[in-house]
């Protein structure tokens, strides 16, 4: 993904900051932009906040003398996570005043992503969602522990916390994070297969093969931001969402159309009306069973499904 000032060149860099400068900040910040972003993207779960951080930390970086820099992107890492810190802590005041379910931004992603595991499980929908449940702290060691593999020593500069206090917020994130995750690991062909059989279920208001595909103890969020009508409140069992969902069909404006992408990292259902995105829907799937279903239909959060967003690790 090429952002305003550090996706392609150089010379982006230099722009945002009004110099147009090159050299080897420059390189550094890009050769880890990626990285950078990815790492402030799950912490955050949102790619707009997320692209705030990049520019913080890139002003901050462009001012670092790099002859005291031993290891440039373990600096980097270290300056995008004190900022999406920060970042992190405003957002939950705006989530307090958020007109019903707060979902991450959905961001249709690079073929490549879906082959990292690891990766793709870490920004799946339902994977950020069990994040939104720790503390700023224990995301942010979590995420620099389990996705990017960061040592201790490294994640204490970042979350200005000793490497032993380190040690124990990830003991205690991962045991949270363990007993809130998918129980199994699902293949990408499981995904797109309930996917299609969601899909051919909405779409033909088939409410026996919505109860055949969706878990007893299923769980609908939407995501209208106040903007665009979307359930308000959590939607819970299989009778309740699938009827919801037959209901809802014949509110489908004329010329609706549904495809799969990847999203996240995994296949997701989009929906567009004349041609514009207007509905994300993830899944969570449990035992060949959908468990969870994320509609995301604020268009707020749509402007990253117009192009692929290059994650890394």
């Amino acid at each position: 993904m090429s952002g305003e000032y550090g996706g392609c060149d150089g010379d982006a860099a230099g722009r945002h900051t009004g110099g147009g400068r090159t050299g080897p900040a420059t390189e550094a910040f890009i050769t880890h932009r990626n990285l950078l972003f990815t790492v402030a993207y799950e912490m955050l779960g949102s790619a707009a906040d997320a692209e705030d951080v990049l520019q913080e930390t890139w002003l901050r970086w462009a001012d670092v003398d790099l002859d005291t820099v031993r290891d440039r992107r373990a600096y980097l890492v270290r300056i995008t996570t004190r900022q999406a810190l920060t970042r992190l802590r405003t957002l939950g005041r705006r989530k307090e005043s958020y007109v019903g379910s707060w979902l991450p931004e959905p961001l249709l992603t690079a073929p490549d992503v879906a082959e990292d595991v690891e990766l793709a499980d870490s920004v799946s929908m339902a994977m950020m969602l069990v994040m939104e449940t720790l503390t700023p702290t224990e995301r942010a060691v979590f995420v620099l522990r389990e996705v990017f593999d960061l040592d201790y020593d490294e994640i204490a500069e970042a979350v200005d916390k000793t490497p032993a206090a380190v040690r124990q917020i990830a003991h205690r994130a991962r045991a949270h994070v363990a007993a809130r995750r998918p129980r199994g690991a699902v293949s990408r062909a499981e995904t797109e297969e309930a996917l299609d059989a969601f899909r051919r279920a909405v779409e033909t208001g088939d409410l026996q093969g919505l109860l055949d595909i969706l878990a007893p103890e299923v769980v609908l969020l939407g995501d209208g931001g106040g903007i665009r009508q979307a359930v308000l409140r959590p939607v819970v069992g299989s009778d309740k969402v699938a009827r919801l969902l037959v209901a809802g069909r014949d509110r489908i404006p004329v010329g609706t159309t549904m495809h799969t992408a990847q999203v996240n990292g995994h296949p997701a259902l989009v929906l567009r009306v004349d041609g514009e995105v207007d509905t994300v829907v993830a899944l969570r799937l449990d035992g060949g069973l959908v468990t969870g279903l994320y509609a995301v239909r604020n268009p707020e959060k749509l402007s990253y499904m117009l192009r692929e967003t290059a994650l890394s690790r």
